[in-house]
C-alpha cells in the first residue's frame, strides 16, 4: 500500500478562493432555469449550477464595448466642475436681477413687446382687407 496516495487530491494553485455572489429576481431565476434545462443540467442537484455557470461565463467571448479611452479619466470630473460653475453663474444672475434689474434689458423687453403689438395690428388689418 502506498502511503502518499491516500486521501483527497490536493488542488494547489487551482484552488478556488474567490467568491462572487449573484442574486436574481424571480423572472431572472426562471430564465436561468430554462437555460439549465436546455443543457440538461439539474438545478436542484448540488454542485451542478456553479460549474455550469463558470464554464458558460469563462468560455464565452465578450464583444468590446465602445467607451471613452482610459487615458482621459479626468473628463467626467472636469465636466462636473463646468456644470458647477454654470450653476453658480445662474444663481448670481438671478440674485442680481432681484436686487436691481438691468434697466437696458427692461427697455429692450418693452421695445420687443411694442413690436409684437404692432405686428398683431398689421396682421389684423391685412386679414380684414381680404
Amino acid at each position: 500500500m502506498a502511503i502518499g496516495n491516500i486521501g483527497r487530491k490536493r488542488l494547489g494553485e487551482s484552488k478556488r478562493k474567490h467568491t462572487i455572489m449573484l442574486r436574481f429576481n424571480t423572472e431572472e431565476l426562471e430564465k436561468v432555469k430554462v437555460l439549465l434545462r436546455s443543457y440538461q443540467v439539474d438545478f436542484h442537484k448540488r454542485g451542478t449550477v456553479g460549474p455550469f455557470l463558470r464554464s458558460l461565463i469563462l468560455n464565452k467571448e465578450v464583444a468590446p464595448i465602445e467607451c471613452l479611452p482610459a487615458s482621459t479619466p479626468k473628463v467626467g470630473y472636469q465636466l462636473n466642475k463646468i456644470g458647477t460653475n454654470l450653476n453658480q453663474l445662474v444663481k448670481v444672475a438671478h440674485y442680481k436681477n432681484r436686487r436691481s434689474p438691468n434697466a437696458s434689458l427692461v427697455e429692450e423687453m418693452k421695445r420687443a413687446n411694442d413690436l409684437v403689438a404692432n405686428l398683431n395690428t398689421v396682421i389684423k388689418n391685412n386679414t380684414n382687407l381680404l
